[in-house]
């Protein structure tokens, strides 16, 4: 059987590669100094594999057809964007079909990927926490963009599905949890159904498939250019509050809130606390140390939450 031997919540944001501080004083300085402390523990624990939750921005999943939740199960790779790795990643075949199987048995009809394509969503907090990409990872993909948004609830009894599924696996190694996704920051709508979505930016999102290395050379730069911009807005408040619910481990008040409340308090972007909530639930330990920074001029809040058993 694995053994779950923790769990890291961490943001990701693009500009943490793309304009990284000068030194610890710069604002996101301290994000990245507390991710190196994340990094070293968890080199300390010696995983045998890890479990990634994150979402994708239209690098892999588009609304010709969209899976709430994905899961890879044999080939992964990297899109490349904003920095982050890419190209082929290892993958943890045997542990991921031992969740697929946990997470059926469950009644989770989870999509799966024999060849999984992954952004910086996923990449970036792997990358950072690893310290590289050579540990063997499960990626678990959920949709965080616009419907279909699985209901917190949902994403609550996936996360305990999930755990169980990992600890029954045959798979005999360390597996470390982590999930990555911003706390509180607002975004322009992806929704289809959206008015304000129009033309090529609409028709990108639906059929953005057919070419997405076009696609994204179009998207990227739009999303560089928020970079810097002092008036983006971050609930400091609430993210603060998201991370001792966590801490408290009382993910069920997470799961309470239900969308509009999620959305009302931490933004469209907010959504991808979802991976967070998920993970959490998943390991079924609180987080033991929380380091946050509020950086608007990076679009989002950078939290880290982590929590570790060490024999």
């Amino acid at each position: 059987m694995a053994e779950l031997i923790g769990f890291v919540g961490m943001s990701h944001s693009p500009f943490a590669t793309l304009l990284p501080p000068a030194d610890e004083t710069a604002p996101g300085g301290r994000f990245l100094r507390d991710a190196e402390r994340v990094r070293r523990a968890v080199e300390r624990l010696e995983p045998d594999a890890i479990v990634v939750i994150g979402p994708d921005h239209f690098h892999a999943n588009f609304y010709d057809v969209m899976p709430p939740f994905v899961l890879g199960v044999e080939q992964a790779v990297g899109f490349g964007d904003f920095g982050s790795t890419p190209g082929p990643l290892p993958v943890a075949s045997q542990l991921a079909w031992s969740a697929y199987d946990g997470l059926a048995d469950a009644g989770f009809d989870v999509s799966l990927s024999y060849s999984l394509t992954v952004d910086h969503g996923v990449v970036q907090g792997y990358e950072m926490i690893t310290g590289g990409v050579d540990l063997p990872m499960v990626p678990l993909v959920v949709n965080t963009a616009a419907p279909p948004l699985p209901p917190l609830q949902r994403c609550f009894a996936l996360g305990h599905a999930l755990g169980q599924a990992l600890r029954n696996s045959p798979y005999g190694g360390r597996v470390l949890i982590a999930a990555s996704g911003g706390l509180s920051h607002w975004l322009p709508s992806n929704d289809p159904r959206d008015p304000a979505v129009t033309g090529d930016r609409r028709d990108a999102l639906i059929h953005g498939r057919a070419d997405a290395q076009a696609f994204a050379a179009v998207r990227e730069p739009r999303v560089r250019a928020m970079g810097g911009n002092p008036s983006a807005p971050v609930n400091a408040d609430w993210d603060q509050w998201f991370l001792d619910r966590l801490t408290d481990n009382d993910p069920s008040a997470i799961a309470d809130l239900g969308h509009e409340k999620l959305e009302a308090n931490a933004g469209t972007g907010g959504h991808e606390l979802r991976c967070w909530l998920i993970g959490q639930v998943a390991a079924g330990l609180p987080l033991a140390w929380s380091s946050y920074e509020p950086v608007p001029e990076w679009i989002t809040g950078m939290g880290i939450g982590t929590t570790f058993t060490v024999d």
